[in-house]
């Protein structure tokens, strides 16, 4: 295998009322080259203009950003050491326990990343995917290594700051995150698998994540983040962008498990080129607050895009996704199912639109949303749209919030299955679907898990 790990990290900064400013951004630059540095000033004048999302604007209706998060009480992550990505970690013993115990939940991978609030501290690849000319890495290093890939993708077409004002924060103060470049006709017949850590209350990481998997390439990516319960809140704040080109075949999933008092904000963009298919699945069990923004664009004839969504909600836990379909060329399929169990007093929102582009002719797009109410105080508001500007085209949308189905409790129940094991087998049938149309190794087990052990102590 080979390795490069990264890294050591500087002081923590200063808190965010004193660093969120444009002498932060230029300090976060000092070592870059011009056309980032570049970047990272115009993201940020993009963030002092434009305002906080506010419950008065329809994507943000049901997520109060001013009362959930408070900025002024969070410090920035510390960055990685300018040079970052020389040293090399030997073995996993370094990380925290907690990382190391969810890695060694996983099965086999064509190369793994470890990060710690942000940072990088460890990456393999093996060396015949390296010999394939696939690259693996952390993306601060990647801005030394392979600037021309970078420079064309990160923070351009796919989510630009101009998305909004966390988008725009994220591209002026990222401090780290993953580079994955698999070239034409690659195959990663293993996933990749990324593993998040954080570490503590009261941080603020920014971090990147950049996918792009040239014509005819095949990969699957498997991006799991998770804590301990906080002692304070934190705020993850992750971007990932994913491009697929003509032919290419992608898969992504991420498994947010964070801890009691995180606030996980998240904008994904999916891109994909004709004949592509590129699917992707977010499961959301942990955070206090999670806010997952997905668009998938299909730009090219033929492309493909399952989306589909898991969450599981307990206590006073808030999700919130918001997706987008995108059909800008025709004879293109996207399919998106979003199911979630919401117990105790959590609160889940789904708002999604399928936007059929003028000339996408022959366009077949369908976005279906679930609800299982578990307590009669658990709620969830599901807005599901359609924006069609042609005339040959199939689409659909349907949304459901609904209690457990007395008929199958009662007939497993008549079976001699006490009442609470009948109740987890109801929900785990109802949120198995959604795993059954991605049964990528290992995710399944882990998620299926997790969920038992929230439904326990329910």
């Amino acid at each position: 295998m080979t390795e490069a790990s990264v890294i050591e990290t500087s002081a923590p900064a200063e808190g965010v009322t004193e660093t969120l400013n444009r002498e932060a951004v230029e300090r976060a630059a000092a070592q870059e080259p011009t056309w980032l540095a570049e970047r990272r000033a115009h993201a940020w004048d993009v963030y002092e203009r434009t305002p906080l999302p506010s419950t008065k604007l329809e994507e943000w209706r049901y997520t109060d950003v001013r009362r959930l998060l408070d900025l002024d009480a969070l410090t920035p992550a510390p960055r990685p050491e300018a040079g970052t990505g020389e040293a090399l970690l030997e073995g996993l013993d370094g990380l925290p326990a907690g990382l190391r115990a969810v890695m060694a939940e996983d099965r086999e991978a064509a190369g793994h990343v470890a990060i710690v609030d942000g940072c990088v501290r460890h990456v393999d690849l093996s060396d015949e995917l390296a010999r394939q000319g696939i690259v693996l890495t952390s993306l601060a290093r990647a801005v030394q290594l392979h600037p021309e890939l970078l420079e064309e993708h990160l923070a351009t077409h796919a989510v630009p700051p101009e998305e909004g004002k966390f988008q725009a924060l994220n591209a002026a103060l990222w401090a780290d995150g993953v580079f994955l470049y698999v070239p034409a006709g690659a195959s990663l017949d293993l996933p990749v698998r990324v593993s998040r850590w954080l570490s503590g209350g009261g941080l603020a990481v920014f971090s990147r994540t950049l996918i792009v998997a040239e014509a005819g390439a095949r990969v699957s990516f498997v991006d799991e983040i998770v804590s301990d319960d906080l002692d304070a809140q934190s705020l993850e704040s992750s971007v990932v962008e994913v491009i697929a080109r003509d032919g290419a075949q992608v898969q992504y999933v991420s498994l947010q498990r964070l801890g009691h008092r995180a606030f996980y904000q998240a904008a994904q963009r999916t891109l994909a080129g004709r004949d592509a298919t590129l699917d992707t699945l977010n499961v959301s069990l942990g955070a206090s607050v999670a806010r997952v923004d997905l668009n998938a664009r299909l730009l090219g004839p033929g492309a493909n895009s399952d989306m589909l969504g898991l969450y599981f909600g307990d206590g006073d836990q808030h999700f919130d996704h918001n997706t987008s379909q995108d059909h800008e060329a025709p004879n293109a399929h996207s399919d998106l199912l979003y199911k979630g169990a919401l117990d105790g007093h959590a609160h889940a929102v789904f708002r999604g639109i399928i936007r059929v582009h003028e000339g996408a002719q022959g366009t077949d797009a369908y976005q279906t949303n679930r609800n299982l109410i578990l307590s009669e105080h658990a709620r969830a508001d599901s807005l599901p749209n359609l924006e069609i500007e042609a005339d040959d085209v199939r689409c659909s949308h349907g949304a459901t919030v609904g209690q457990l189905d007395q008929e199958t409790l009662f007939y497993l129940m008549s079976r001699g299955i006490p009442q609470q094991p009948a109740e987890r087998l109801v929900v785990m049938g109802f949120l198995g679907e959604v795993l059954s149309r991605l049964p990528l190794g290992g995710v399944v087990d882990k998620v299926t898990r997790a969920i038992e052990v929230k439904l326990r102590h329910g």
